[in-house]
């Protein structure tokens, strides 16, 4: 495949539903394969901050508000997925995959992390430690919780971040753990993406450039 063999792993996965025959579409595979580089694009980002940690070992206690809401939604993924999994219904899987890892790690929690990481006058700077644990932890769970569909790309990545063992196939399958579960933190951050939303809107309507406060 152009596109690549992860690509067309994660379409063929995703057109699986009971009674559908699959018609592959160049558009299609070429869109997962944006998805593919949009996780290379994610490890590179992590990589910048992992300099002062280079053992898998004890993560440090993250109590801020996009470290708890992160590991909770992927904690949620990760029973969705499974749910699905067992029931044979690989786009639904898929799906779930692809929403919180585009959507809510990529275009959320990477964003919000940024002043913690990368402003050293930002309040959360303070925070950069935890921020980088949380950062390598649920990259790490998220990978083995993809490795099924795109193989090659996951092992590639998490080979090169902190780990144990040898390779990400003889790893467990990630599972629920009551200890990422913060409703809490899942609703407040609900209410602050509903506030940025009607922010945006608002801009918009009043014809507000991107620049102006």
């Amino acid at each position: 495949s152009e596109f690549g063999t992860d690509a067309l792993r994660f379409t063929l996965a995703s057109m699986a539903s009971p009674g559908r025959d699959i018609k592959l579409a160049e558009e299609r595979i070429e869109g997962y394969r944006n998805f593919a580089n949009k996780i290379w694009n994610a490890a590179r980002f992590a990589h910048m901050y992992q300099a002062n940690i280079q053992e898998a070992g004890s993560p440090i206690a993250d109590d801020t508000l996009p470290g708890r809401w992160i590991r909770s939604r992927l904690n949620t993924t990760i029973q969705t997925v499974t749910h699905e999994l067992e029931a044979y219904r690989f786009d639904r899987a898929t799906n779930a995959i692809y929403q919180f890892f585009w959507h809510e790690y990529c275009d959320w929690y990477l964003e919000l992390i940024k002043p913690a990481l990368q402003d050293t006058q930002h309040p959360s700077y303070h925070d950069g430690t935890k921020a980088r644990h949380t950062l390598r932890e649920t990259l790490e769970v998220f990978l083995r919780l993809l490795h099924p569909f795109m193989p090659f790309i996951t092992e590639e990545i998490w080979q090169t971040i902190p780990h144990q063992g040898d390779s990400i196939v003889v790893q467990n399958y990630p599972v629920w753990d009551e200890a990422w579960a913060a409703p809490d933190a899942e609703q407040q951050f609900a209410l602050l993406e509903q506030t940025v939303g009607l922010v945006r809107t608002g801009r918009v309507l009043l014809n507000y450039l991107p620049g102006q406060q």
